[in-house]
């Protein structure tokens, strides 16, 4: 059983430990509160020869921000080659040209971690192509919390690496999957969740220059938390917030921006029919999502909003899966316009998995009319069908499409 202080296993940990012995640099992005900072303490934590420049601290930001090249007199007044610990470093974009005079020239190893790729992909900033390798760190998925049993997809496998025996899995459709949260008492949690979308709207939004339309802004979260994991009205949340529609699809950008919603895009290759066009959108986290949508964070919740709660946690947990297998496959949803529809459509380059979600712990006949339309209409891509359920046993609903209770997902 985990201990109660110490901080959860990652999937990812093993990567950066290679990452490290083997003498690379890295650069890791993920939402704010997922745990990069732990993660990378701990992995660097067992050498002798590490620095660490924490951007959030604003004394370190202020004197690297009046002079980012300082760090190399400061890397090069020491005579061994450190690893070097820079935390949010989308805080000063300019230090990435010293970080890149110090790599290529073998005065130190970087480890950067990153909340927002906003400012990163501003014209100009020097992303250090070639030089380090790319993570991604999320939430805790299924099995950093010990969920998973058997998996039944196998391109999409997984194993558990932790066993947290105090925090289930209806608690985490309420409160989320951010590592924080899990040994915190239900009052605690509420707090950390609500503090979590203030910091948010304090910092990352101010710091984007947009502290005139706040306001519109905090109205605009609100609504597109709740309409998470649905394709937006524009013209409704338009009118509902007060906001204008150009300013609702910049709202929409500064989000995926900074990490906090996932866009998944309908699947339209080679498309037959006609096919709804617009994107989905997941936040990242569903307890945060939960929170900015001001719904009550009490058990109650997962019996009135199942369905959508129950869709968010598997979208969310492909998504982890798919990065964490670090292969190129893609999320897709599937909808024509005459209403036939897939909640999820994973293309694996070769092949197409689509998987329905339903939040019941049967499936009836009359829901798989959207699978067996797509793995007609694909079958040259697509063999077999998923519906991923709320029961307990694996069931064949049709010679070609099987349902799976979500924890042997």
């Amino acid at each position: 059983m985990q201990g109660k202080n110490k901080p959860l296993a990652r999937f990812l940990e093993k990567n950066i430990n290679k990452l490290i012995t083997s003498g690379y640099s890295a650069f890791i992005l993920g939402p704010r509160q997922v745990g990069k900072t732990t993660l990378i303490k701990q992995c660097l934590g067992k050498l002798n020869r590490t620095i660490e420049y924490p951007l959030q601290n604003p004394a370190v930001r202020l004197e690297l921000e009046t002079n980012p090249a300082k760090i190399i007199n400061q890397i090069e007044a020491i005579k061994y080659q450190p690893y070097v610990f820079i935390d949010e470093a989308q805080k000063i974009p300019e230090i990435l040209d010293a970080v890149q005079y110090l790599i290529d020239n073998k005065k130190a190893k970087f480890i950067l971690t990153g909340s927002s790729a906003r400012k990163l992909r501003r014209k100009g900033v020097n992303l250090l192509p070639g030089r380090v390798k790319r993570f991604y760190l999320d939430p805790l998925s299924w099995g950093e919390l010990g969920y998973s049993k058997n998996c039944f997809i196998k391109e999409l496998l997984t194993t558990n690496i932790n066993h947290v025996s105090s925090y289930s899995f209806e608690d985490s459709l309420v409160y989320g999957s951010l590592p924080g949260i899990i040994n915190l008492p239900q009052k605690d949690r509420i707090e950390f969740l609500n503090s979590y979308a203030q910091i948010y709207l304090e910092e990352e939004i101010r710091a984007e220059a947009l502290s005139r339309k706040i306001g519109a802004f905090s109205r605009f979260l609100e609504l597109a938390a709740i309409e998470s994991s649905s394709s937006p009205n524009l013209a409704n949340l338009s009118q509902q917030s007060g906001v204008s529609q150009p300013a609702i699809k910049e709202f929409y950008h500064l989000l995926e921006d900074t990490l906090i919603i996932e866009r998944v895009d309908p699947y339209r290759k080679n498309a037959r029919k006609r096919i709804f066009s617009s994107p989905r959108y997941y936040f990242f986290d569903i307890g945060v999502r939960n929170s900015l949508a001001r719904l009550p964070l009490t058990s109650g919740l997962v019996n009135a909003q199942k369905g959508v709660l129950f869709e968010h946690a598997v979208v969310l947990e492909i998504i982890k899966r798919i990065r964490l297998i670090n292969k190129n496959y893609k999320l897709y949803f599937w909808r024509t316009l005459a209403g036939a529809e897939v909640d999820c459509v994973v293309d694996l380059g070769d092949r197409l998995i689509p998987i329905e979600i339903k939040s019941g712990p049967m499936v009836f006949q009359s829901e798989l009319k959207g699978l067996k339309i797509f793995l007609e209409d694909y079958k040259n891509l697509a063999d077999l069908g998923y519906v991923i359920t709320f029961g307990g046993k694996k069931e064949r609903l049709a010679e070609n499409i099987f349902a799976i209770p979500w924890d042997q997902f």
